[in-house]
C-alpha cells in the first residue's frame, strides 16, 4: 500500500465527523457532552526516544513535555502530501507557543536520501521550519504510535493523552479548534475562536480541483504503468526507447538507464522521461550524481515549451537543474487544466529519479 495516500475507515470518519460537529456548535447540553465526549481519550503518548538526531531542539521527552499540549507531525520532506500541510503547521506552532502548545515534527524517510541530515537540515532551511523536528531515520517513533501514513496528526493533552488524529491533507479548522479545546483545558485563556488563513504557493499552494493523475514511482519496488515498449531490467543497464502515443498516467524512459528498487540512474546523456498526466500540477522526486554535480534538462510540454505554465523549478523556456534529494514542481498549468505530455530531457548523466507526484 503507498503510505502516502489517505485512506480513511469508516471509524475515522465517524470519530473526526462527531469531533467536528461537537467543536462547531459548542452550545450542545452539558449532558449530551458528557454522555458523547468530543475529544477521547487515545491512550498515552508513545515513546519520543527513538530518534536517530534533533533538529531545531534538544531532544525533547515525556518527562520535558509534560505540562504542555502536544501536536505530533509525522512527515517526509520530498512527499507533496506533507509538504502542503505545512503553511498551517507553521502558523500554529507560532500563534500559540506562548499559550504552551509544543509542535514537533516526526521526519520519518520514505527514500535513503531522506535518511541523511544534512539533506534535512537543508530542507528544514529551505522550507523554513524552526520547531523541533525528529530524525526518525529508523521508524522507532513511527512504529511506536503505529503509524501507517503521511502525513499524520496526533494531538496530546497536558496530560500526556492523546485527544485526537487526523491522517492525510485537509480538516485544518477543525485541528485548530482541536488544539484551541486542548489549550483551554490546560488553562490557557485570551485564546479567541479565530482560525489561521494561509496564502501559500509553490510546493505548499493547495492542490488543484481536477487530479487525475496519481503518484506513480519510478523505481521498479513501486512501479506501475510502465509503457516503453522494451521490457524494465532491474539493477541493471539498459537503453529505452519512449511510448510513442503513451494513455492517460503511462510513463516512459528514453536512453540508457540502470533502473533500481527505488529510482532509474541515467548512464549516458541525454536520456529523457516522458508521462502523459492530467493535473494542474506536476511533480518529480528527483537527485543528482552520486558525487553532488548538478544536472541539466529540458522540460517541454505536448513538444513545445512550457511557457507560462512552467514551476517554480524550471523556466519558461523548460530549463533546469537538479542540485540537490528534493521535490521539483516543475509544472504548473496557470489557466485551463487538460491531460498533456511531459517530456523531461536530463543533458547530463547521474540523474536519480524516484518519483512523479500531482497537484
Amino acid at each position: 500500500m503507498d503510505r502516502r495516500s489517505f485512506l480513511k475507515t469508516s471509524a475515522l470518519v465517524t470519530s473526526g465527523a462527531r469531533v467536528a460537529a461537537w467543536l462547531a456548535n459548542p452550545d450542545l447540553t452539558a449532558n449530551a457532552a458528557e454522555s458523547q465526549r468530543a475529544l477521547p481519550d487515545e491512550g498515552p503518548l508513545p515513546d519520543l526516544g527513538g530518534a536517530v538526531a534533533w533538529l531545531n531542539s534538544a531532544p525533547l521527552s515525556d518527562k520535558l513535555l509534560r505540562g504542555k499540549v502536544v501536536l505530533v507531525n509525522f512527515w517526509t520532506y520530498s512527499c507533496i502530501n506533507s509538504l502542503r500541510p505545512l503553511p498551517y503547521v507553521k502558523s500554529w506552532a507560532a500563534k500559540y507557543l506562548d499559550a504552551g502548545l509544543v509542535v514537533i515534527g516526526v521526519h520519518t524517510p520514505e527514500f535513503s536520501f531522506e535518511k541523511e541530515r544534512t539533506n534535512v537540515e537543508q530542507a528544514l532551511q529551505d522550507l523554513k521550519v524552526t520547531y523541533p523536528v525528529a530524525m526518525d531515520s529508523d521508524y522507532r517513533i513511527w512504529q511506536s504510535f503505529n503509524n501507517q501514513y503521511w502525513p499524520a496528526f496526533y494531538f496530546i493533552d497536558g496530560k500526556e493523552r492523546i485527544r485526537y488524529h487526523h491522517f492525510g491533507e485537509g480538516e485544518y479548522s477543525e485541528s485548530e479548534r482541536v488544539i484551541q479545546e486542548l489549550l483551554k483545558e490546560n488553562g490557557a485563556t485570551g485564546l479567541g475562536d479565530s482560525i489561521v488563513s494561509t496564502s501559500a504557493s509553490g510546493v505548499e499552494a493547495a492542490p488543484g480541483l481536477d487530479v487525475q493523475s496519481p503518484e506513480t514511482y519510478i523505481g521498479y519496488r513501486q512501479a506501475e504503468r510502465f509503457a516503453s515498449p522494451e521490457r524494465q531490467a532491474h539493477d541493471a543497464r539498459k537503453t529505452y526507447t519512449p511510448p510513442t502515443n503513451p494513455g492517460l498516467n503511462q510513463w516512459g524512459l528514453s536512453g540508457a538507464w540502470d533502473v533500481g528498487a527505488e529510482s532509474a540512474v541515467l548512464q549516458a546523456a541525454s536520456g529523457k522521461i516522458v508521462f502523459r498526466f492530467h493535473s494542474r500540477d506536476l511533480h518529480m522526486v528527483l537527485g543528482p550524481t552520486k558525487n553532488g554535480k548538478p544536472i541539466r534538462f529540458k522540460v517541454t510540454l505536448n513538444g513545445v515549451a512550457p511557457g507560462v505554465d512552467s514551476g517554480v523549478d524550471c523556466a519558461s523556456d523548460g530549463a533546469g537543474e537538479v542540485r540537490e534529494y528534493r521535490l521539483y514542481q516543475l509544472i504548473r498549468q496557470k489557466h485551463q487544466v487538460e491531460g498533456r505530455t511531459l517530456e523531461i530531457d536530463f543533458l547530463d548523466p547521474g540523474v536519480q529519479a524516484f518519483a512523479f507526484t500531482f497537484g
